[in-house]
């Protein structure tokens, strides 16, 4: 039975792809799958991968692969969205081990347990060297680099529906085509401007990750389960891809100051949701 737990502090950055990307057999499971009455949400996903970590030992990577996407209809065209757990298990532990001082690394996941994970994931990269993600996962924030593939226009606020319907929903969604050509604009402009930095080799990044996929896919950006960390009122004045557009359209114009201006109006926007994860 599904939890009714929220999980508040994930969003993501996940592609659909349409099921002609896929070969067989994977295709006709998909096909299927996207046939069924009720499919399991955001939710759902982050709340079973968390309930891996209550045993002891913990098990940070599952053992068999998930067998379940998200589904989205674009013009007639039936996307999925491969979850992947297992995959993105081991790439989160990598990141765990680069973030958090190794006291309480071990404390959480013990070293014999990371080993076991990481010989594991040499093993299945050795069978799968051209494997990667439908799903990018940021904890405590939107990474500013999501935000220049899309446009205001694209943003979508509301009430859900589906299995975690009820609650805010804050995405955007746009053509894969249109996500790509915003990235190398973004990078053009930012490359004329500074001469390197975070944003340059994370937007950099996020462009290599796009070109992995269908030219007819859909890329969206989820706030996920920061709808319920972050006030209404807040979320309904959220507009930061707008506010990104419009800082990159002031650094095309020379126009310093401004695109400093917007900047510093989104970092403090993004600071009060990470400073949150320290809160009681």
């Amino acid at each position: 039975m599904a939890s009714s737990v929220t999980v508040p502090y994930a969003a993501y950055l996940r592609v659909y792809e349409p099921l002609g990307a896929f070969p067989e057999p994977e295709r006709g499971h998909w096909a299927r799958y996207a046939r069924r009455d009720t499919l399991p949400g955001a939710q759902e996903e982050l709340r079973r991968s968390l309930a891996d970590l209550l045993p002891t030992p913990p098990v940070p990577v599952p053992v068999h692969e998930s067998a379940d996407a998200f589904v989205a209809h674009v013009d007639g065209v039936v996307c999925v969205c491969p979850w992947r757990t297992r995959l993105r298990g081991w790439l989160a532990l990598e990141e765990l081990a680069e973030t958090l001082p190794a006291p309480v690394l071990d404390a959480a996941l013990p070293p014999v347990v990371r080993r076991q994970a990481e010989a594991d994931y040499e093993r299945w990269q050795r069978r799968n060297p051209d494997a990667r993600p439908w799903i990018r996962t940021a904890t405590w924030q939107v990474p500013l680099r999501w935000f220049v593939l899309f446009a205001d226009e694209e943003r979508e606020y509301g009430k859900g529906e589906g299995p975690d319907g009820g609650a805010p929903v804050l995405r955007y969604r746009t053509p894969m085509v249109e996500a790509r050509r915003r990235v190398a604009r973004g990078l053009r402009t930012l490359k004329d401007a500074i001469d390197e930095g975070p944003l340059i080799d994370g937007l950099v990044d996020v462009g290599r990750w796009l070109e992995e996929f269908h030219p007819r896919s859909l890329v969206e950006l989820d706030y996920g389960g920061l709808v319920h960390l972050v006030p209404e009122a807040d979320l309904a004045g959220d507009h930061s891809a707008g506010d990104t557009a419009e800082g990159l359209a002031a650094l095309r114009r020379g126009d310093g100051a401004r695109a400093g201006e917007v900047y510093e109006r989104l970092t403090e926007r993004w600071s009060a949701v990470r400073n949150r994860q320290y809160a009681n």
